[in-house]
């Protein structure tokens, strides 16, 4: 009992770490005022591209790199539309998502059916020999941990330093922010290209950690759940990672539901997750006060330095 415990806590955390990337991403973007709902199209795009540098490679973090620089690029289509041209940021989101999930596809056909070596999980010598502690708190692989220290350092960074600060002010005044001199503009540029590389890097962690092969629309709705996350944590980083754990914990248990042969038709337990997150989400909705008080001010609206 106790190895299935802790088999199944950490696979939780691995289900649980490209939403962890994906949402980390989008709360700086929301944060800076910008609503970007193409993180599932980035994600695609990162796990799409973060494999084809590993097959041609055969070294993994080029693939890691290739995967986040790919999600970076598409996010910096979409603030071209929106922050340049001013086009509405809801339906820009939607068509990257759709713009990813076509890219993706066609990219990956020449991926299809292929695998590669993956990324191990370290050992850290003593601290994970040590019983049940040593593998769940040193036995993951490299990313686990890299999601995690980068989902602190984005709460140090927003609530601790100068830049974290303005980039708060932006995302609740836009306009009193430029009235004292500070570049809106190239503030959310920055917001959305941090979002869509940590986007690419959630793509590139499924293709390259979680799987590890190429499968077309794999992400299988994680951008849509990361999206979610960033409402269920109310804008605040600490609470990202419970969520991610939350959601990859209902993931888990439907597949392991499934093994178990409990009777519980297949369909059914692959919504688990989606449905988790809807009933989430209309449980939040409930409270429109809290939700008002802790969303930016200005997210969603574009901004114009001349009005």
């Amino acid at each position: 009992m106790t190895e299935l415990i802790i088999a199944s806590i950490m696979t939780m955390m691995t289900a649980a770490t490209p939403l962890v990337f994906a949402a980390t991403g989008e709360l700086v973007c929301e944060k800076s005022g910008v609503l970007n709902l193409g993180v599932e199209g980035m994600m695609l795009i990162g796990a799409v591209f973060g494999f084809a540098a590993t097959a041609i490679t055969g070294n993994a973090v080029l693939g890691l790199a290739a995967g986040g620089a790919c999600g970076l690029a598409a996010a910096l289509i979409f603030a071209v539309l929106t922050l340049t041209l001013l086009s509405n940021q809801v339906a820009t989101g939607l068509a990257l998502t759709i713009f990813g999930t076509g890219l993706s596809a066609l990219v990956g056909l020449d991926y299809v059916g292929d695998t590669i070596d993956q990324i191990r999980r370290v050992h850290i010598p003593v601290l994970g020999d040590l019983p049940v502690v040593g593998r769940l708190l040193f036995g993951h692989d490299p990313l686990v941990y890299l999601g995690i220290a980068m989902l602190a350092l984005t709460g140090w960074f927003l609530a601790r330093t100068r830049w974290g600060m303005i980039l708060r002010a932006v995302g609740d005044s836009d306009i009193s922010a430029h009235a004292i001199g500070y570049p809106v503009i190239a503030i959310r540029y920055g917001a959305v290209a941090f979002g869509g590389a940590m986007a690419g890097l959630g793509g590139a962690y499924l293709s390259l950690v979680y799987t590890p092969l190429w499968a077309e629309n794999m992400t299988a709705g994680r951008g849509w759940i990361a999206l979610a996350l960033v409402v269920f944590a109310n804008w605040r980083p600490g609470r990202v990672l419970l969520g991610a754990v939350l959601f990859g914990g209902i993931t888990i248990l439907q597949l392991n539901a499934q093994a178990a042969g409990l009777g519980i038709p297949a369909a059914f337990m692959s919504m688990l997750p989606y449905i988790a997150t809807i009933v989430v989400l209309v449980f939040i909705s409930r409270d429109a006060i809290r939700i008002r008080l802790n969303a930016p001010a200005c997210l969603g609206r574009p901004f114009r330095a001349d009005r």
